[in-house]
């Protein structure tokens, strides 16, 4: 036997299990946290979402012309698109942290995505936007 190859009375086995059980530990609060931090932001879209829709409505009642009937149509979509956008981030979040969290427990680890969660809600974020700007331009 090498002098490399640890005993099972090697103190340090002992050492080596406890500080895998605190990394894993460690892993599950980040994912927690991360997936917390997906929450937040999605609850700023759906908020921002349905702020822009009650501003907008408000704008058209003191001043009822076809040009605020116009835009509050457009926040209207805009608005529920934000919404859509920060329940479908909850929803894809929750998954992300729940087969991560699966992982983890089956010994296999996190593994890095083809495509984040992050990426996939910039690009939806981007699409409603660009979505935005060709309907307030187009009309």
């Amino acid at each position: 036997m090498s002098d490399q190859t640890p005993r099972p009375s090697d103190p340090r086995v002992g050492f080596a299990e406890h500080r895998t059980k605190l990394a894993k530990y460690r892993t599950q609060l980040a994912l927690d946290r991360t997936t917390l931090a997906w929450i937040r932001t999605a609850l700023t879209m759906a908020s921002f979402g349905f702020g822009m829709v009650a501003f907008f409505r408000s704008m058209r009642e003191q001043s009822p012309s076809a040009e605020t009937r116009r835009l509050h149509e457009g926040a209207i979509g805009f608005g529920l698109a934000l919404i859509a956008l920060g329940l479908v981030a909850t929803v894809l979040a929750s998954l992300s942290h729940w087969f991560t969290l699966r992982g983890l427990r089956q010994g296999t680890g996190p593994t890095l995505r083809q495509w984040p969660l992050s990426i996939t809600v910039a690009m939806l974020f981007a699409v409603i936007c660009l979505m935005g700007l060709w309907a307030l331009f187009s009309r």
